[in-house]
């Protein structure tokens, strides 16, 4: 059936479109790396770490509820659907979220629902942005002693900094592609419409696909839309989100490079100071978050509701 694959492809970009800027935003918007070097690094990586490790999570995500060939297709296109109207918004949402609440949606028409799993992926989610800005907050005194005690001269201090942002927004698009393909070809498997790799190939590509195309404007809000970065503050940022959600990839639940980075900015704003933390701007990033899985539910739920009607001549 193409609608799955179509939707799910659909899906992938709009997730790289939303969330794999997150690994070079604040590289970005702190003017140590261009526009375009920044998401051809993180779409190459994507794609090697959804090849390494991108099967972990497809289990967790397949057995919340049983897929057919048309809820597989529905749950994409509902998910897809709802991160890009957030991605036009600029706002820097969970595309699990958003998954997660389309397979609840349908699986709720069904009377289908693994509430085990569903807890546990929940867990997952609050404990991702409080992790990073934990870690966040303890790596950036910590990477702050060892950067001073180089003692580098201005020009070194920049290549330096360059080099560091470079290595962790790599990084970080390799936890990207491990944790977050499974958004893609969970259903895809769970339906037996494609094999681990056939679907990591397809999310892993479509993701890359939506770093490359669409991803500036959620970049220039993560970058600077909650706390000012300087180089050496993306740098942690960066770093803390990519081991955070690296952890999860291991667990098996895919969770949000969105909330992880968030997370992670605001750490750092916190270290600084309150009053760098810009507190509107995260409110609505948070409202957001509150509203995906809810949208994304709604809208498989009505598309269930809307193919399975029977027209009575």
């Amino acid at each position: 059936m193409v609608l799955p694959v179509v939707a799910g492809g659909f899906l992938g970009w709009a997730l790289g479109a939303n969330d794999a800027a997150n690994c070079f935003g604040t590289a970005v918007r702190s003017g140590m790396l261009r526009f375009r070097t920044a998401t051809l690094l993180c779409a190459v990586m994507v794609v090697v770490g959804a090849l390494l490790e991108g099967h972990a999570g497809i289990e967790t995500l397949g057995g919340l509820t049983s897929q057919t060939a048309l809820t597989a297709g529905l749950t994409a296109l509902s998910a897809a659907i709802t991160v890009t109207v957030m991605t036009l918004l600029g706002l820097p949402i969970s595309t699990s979220q958003a998954v997660v609440g389309a397979i609840l949606g349908i699986g709720l028409m069904q009377r289908q629902l693994n509430l085990e799993g569903l807890e546990k992926v929940v867990v997952c989610w609050v404990g991702t942005p409080l992790g990073a800005l934990l870690l966040a907050a303890a790596l950036y005194p910590l990477l702050g002693r060892l950067y001073n005690r180089l003692d580098l001269g201005v020009y070194r201090q920049d290549e330096a900094l360059r080099i560091g942002l470079i290595a962790v927004g790599c990084y970080g698009g390799y936890a990207l592609g491990a944790n977050n393909v499974a958004n893609v070809s969970a259903v895809l498997v769970a339906s037996g419409l494609s094999t681990p790799l056939e679907a990591t190939l397809i999310g892993g590509g479509s993701i890359a696909l939506g770093a490359l195309t669409f991803s500036r404007r959620v970049m220039a809000t993560v970058g600077s839309g909650v706390v000012k970065l300087d180089a050496f503050s993306a740098l942690v940022v960066v770093l803390a989100e990519a081991l955070t959600v690296h952890v999860y990839a291991w667990v098996g639940v895919p969770v949000s490079t969105s909330q992880a980075v968030v997370g992670a900015v605001v750490g750092v704003g916190l270290v600084r100071g309150l009053r760098s933390v810009r507190l509107r701007r995260l409110r609505n990033i948070a409202l957001g978050w509150l509203l995906t899985p809810a949208i994304g539910a709604a809208l498989s739920a009505a598309l269930y509701f809307v193919t399975h009607l029977r027209y009575v001549g």
